[in-house]
């Protein structure tokens, strides 16, 4: 059995998988919750999926072919799972190139750093590896899910669009897009051929949509697989139809790219590769992802240094002991504990984080000095990322979002 086979196979048995799920962990593009609110089981998420873990091998591959140090979210673990990200190393170690794809859903003004950490990421993977990107803003997607009208949402994908860029994005490179504005052309034509491959009933099982769901659930799916083939892109890739692709994404949008792996070679296109994160945890535990509901959940870009010492000291869930003395004797959980979770995604330097959590673990170190150390590495990193979204005019965002060619995007 080939691989196509193999993932139509597990295309067909998802509706089975995900009944089973429903009584555990629950994982897909609207919703993320953990079995009787515990922990995301990434190991098992793995095996559902299907996808495999991204190897220390791969990282030192990585640091090869780009000859700088690997992001720290790769040297952690933050970007866990794959799709044949090996075969774009491949490719790319034999002077093939690829391009560069994700996404932002605008559904709220502000985002917060989870939003951030797959941005941030792309950006690294932008400069290191010297390719293209496109950003798919998906304004239709959150018409119809979001009780938000269409001018509302396209309004959101702009300011959306100005933290994105103040995320350090070569123009260059890089083209943005709103489905509202862009959908057409080639890229409706791909979205067409996609639909003709999918049946009803493999999109719900893959998204467990049911008979009161309006049909433009339904629908929406091929619009974020389109932009996984370079032939929806021609100012950008005319001739280039044979060019890979990679999509980094937190693992929840996985879904989607099961179901255009699954039409890619059908229409004759590589099947996109991906690179898969874990979820950035709320401020009161790892149950999953932080909700845009509850502001004191997460640290967003918007926040005041003020804020950011509130939410850390009043929210931010302790792995330390109840007493002074306990602690000391006991030392912290790091295994539970937030403020080492968040260190472990924005303190760049790993000899000091190494050195935090021995000190912490032992009991020698206490919650609030750790707590401290997260408030100045966050309130240092939304500052400049204020200051960079403060520099972003309208006319900025127009030019990355104007169609045209990008004629040194390989150089």
């Amino acid at each position: 059995m080939d691989k196509e086979e193999l993932e139509r196979g597990a295309l067909q048995n998802e509706k089975e998988k995900q009944e089973e799920e429903e009584e555990e962990q629950v994982v897909n593009p609207w919703e993320v919750s953990a079995k009787e609110g515990g922990k995301i089981d990434y190991d098992k998420l793995i095996e559902k999926f299907g996808c495999q873990r991204l190897n220390q091998s791969l990282i030192d591959r990585v640091e090869h072919l780009t000859s700088r140090r690997a992001h720290v979210f790769l040297r952690r673990g933050a970007f866990f799972a794959h799709r044949d990200f090996n075969e774009i190393l491949d490719a790319y170690e034999r002077g093939e190139k690829f391009y560069l794809y994700t996404g932002r859903g605008p559904s709220s003004e502000a985002l917060h750093l989870g939003h951030l950490i797959p941005f941030m990421f792309t950006q690294y993977l932008q400069e290191a590896f010297k390719v293209p990107l496109v950003i798919q803003l998906t304004d239709d997607e959150k018409f119809l899910w979001k009780n938000l009208t269409v001018e509302e949402s396209r309004r959101l994908a702009r300011e959306n669009a100005k933290d994105i860029i103040a995320c350090g994005f070569d123009i260059r490179r890089t083209f943005i897009f709103s489905d509202f504005d862009y959908v057409g052309g080639a890229f409706y034509r791909n979205m067409i051929e996609i639909s003709k491959r999918v049946t009803c009933n493999q999109i719900v099982g893959i998204f467990g949509f049911v008979g009161e769901d309006h049909i433009g659930k339904y629908s929406f799916p091929p619009v974020q697989a389109a932009p996984s083939f370079p032939s929806s892109f021609p100012h950008l890739f005319s001739g280039k139809d044979n060019l890979r692709c990679l999509i980094p994404c937190a693992i929840d949008q996985d879904p989607y790219f099961r179901m255009t792996r699954d039409v890619a070679p059908r229409i004759g296109h590589h099947k996109p590769a991906l690179i898969e994160s874990l979820f950035f945890p709320a401020l009161q535990g790892e149950t999953g992802k932080m909700s845009a509901s509850d502001p004191n959940s997460a640290i967003y870009v918007t926040d005041s240094e003020k804020d950011i010492k509130n939410k850390i000291n009043r929210y931010a869930f302790s792995g330390g002991q109840d007493s002074i003395e306990k602690h000391r004797q006991l030392g912290a959980n790091l295994e539970v504990d937030i403020p080492i979770k968040y260190l472990g995604f924005f303190l760049e330097d790993d000899a000091e984080l190494e050195h935090i959590k021995k000190e912490y673990g032992a009991g020698r170190m206490l919650t609030g000095e750790v707590k401290q150390r997260l408030i100045e590495v966050l309130t240092k990193l939304v500052e400049r990322h204020r200051r960079a979204r403060a520099a972003v005019t309208d006319e900025m965002v127009d030019a990355f979002m104007a169609v045209r060619p990008l004629p040194n995007m390989f150089n």
